[in-house]
């Protein structure tokens, strides 16, 4: 019986009598040895088993010994199979050569001494072992590194989702809490100016009281999307702030460029017109907008700036609406 713990050997010997003094020598050591009396049985064991070592007769009739060589090494899967050549011929120098040119790793001469065959047919056991635990390790690493890339996926993803409000898809409060003090810090580098929009949108609870939750939901969207569609620029950031309330951040912006993209977003939303019942300003969604800039200092902070832009906003919204204030 084939046990699946041991190396396996091949002996290929065209005579019985051969391959039983070459089998009853290595009897005793842990390994399964397949037989074959020619070089097509040969080669058709080495399809179906992996070896660890072929002992090779030389000299046998239709298929030498070197002629079964030649065509492992021309084969992808029995290539790489370690041979001992086995002959009669008494230390040949033009034999041996040619049998190391087509990929002999070693000879044996006829009569075999016990010990010697012993001594190399382990060093090839070994190997083998050597080689099937290493195989074992790298699998083992690639299935490693596999999960770790797939856990860094993962984990990217939900960095990602994260910082993306589930409703509109755009960039969320968290996320523009990060943005805000990055963009701060910038601005201090560069000494350029630093604006922020808030924006909120005209008597939302009125209309989510009137048309429903998912058609508030709709609404947010599509808000959402005006704005993020009016900001042109790289480095400008759009963020749902909360509720129905939004935020642009725009770098190296002075306040009358604010104002230009404040004045964008703001006809952009009303030009979508989603029609709103209960609002008292239009009879279509609108926004108010508050502007502020600054050029920070380090002894500012960027909460200053969200401060006075959250007073702008206020002030929008009490000066009746559907406005820009700064």
């Amino acid at each position: 019986m084939i046990s699946q713990d041991k190396p396996n050997i091949l002996i290929v010997d065209d005579r019985p009598e051969n391959i039983l003094v070459l089998e009853s020598i290595l009897e005793g050591l842990e390994l399964n040895i397949f037989k074959a009396t020619s070089g097509n049985e040969a080669l058709g064991l080495m399809l179906d088993y992996d070896f660890a070592l072929v002992l090779l007769d030389v000299q046998m009739p239709v298929m030498d010994g070197f002629e079964v060589a030649e065509l492992m090494r021309g084969s992808e899967r029995t290539r790489n199979i370690p041979i001992i050549f086995v002959t009669a011929i008494n230390k040949d120098q033009k034999c041996m050569f040619k049998g190391y040119e087509i990929g002999a790793v070693d000879y044996l001469f006829k009569p075999i001494e016990p010990l010697i065959l012993k001594s190399k047919v382990k060093v090839f056991i070994e190997l083998q072992k050597q080689k099937e635990t290493l195989k074992k390790q790298t699998k083992l690493l690639e299935e490693k590194v596999d999960e770790l890339l797939r856990l860094q996926k993962l984990n990217y993803k939900l960095e990602h989702l994260s910082t993306i409000d589930v409703v509109t898809g755009i960039s969320n409060r968290r996320s523009f809490e990060a943005t805000i003090q990055t963009e701060w810090q910038r601005a201090i580098r560069m000494n350029t100016p630093l604006s922020l929009i808030m924006i909120d949108i005209d008597h939302f609870k009125a209309f989510n009281d009137h048309y429903g939750h998912q058609a508030g939901d709709k609404c947010i969207r599509k808000v959402a999307e005006a704005i993020s569609s009016s900001i042109q620029r790289p480095g400008d950031f759009a963020a749902r702030y909360g509720g129905e309330e939004f935020v642009v951040v725009l770098p190296d912006t002075e306040k009358a460029g604010a104002i230009i993209v404040a004045e964008r977003i703001r006809n952009n939303v009303e030009s979508l017109e989603v029609k709103h019942a209960c609002s008292g300003v239009s009879p279509y969604v609108t926004i108010s907008l508050g502007v502020a800039t600054l050029f920070p200092e380090k002894y500012n902070s960027a909460e200053e700036l969200i401060r006075r832009a959250d007073r702008a906003l206020f002030q929008a919204k009490y000066l009746g609406r559907n406005r820009i204030e700064k």
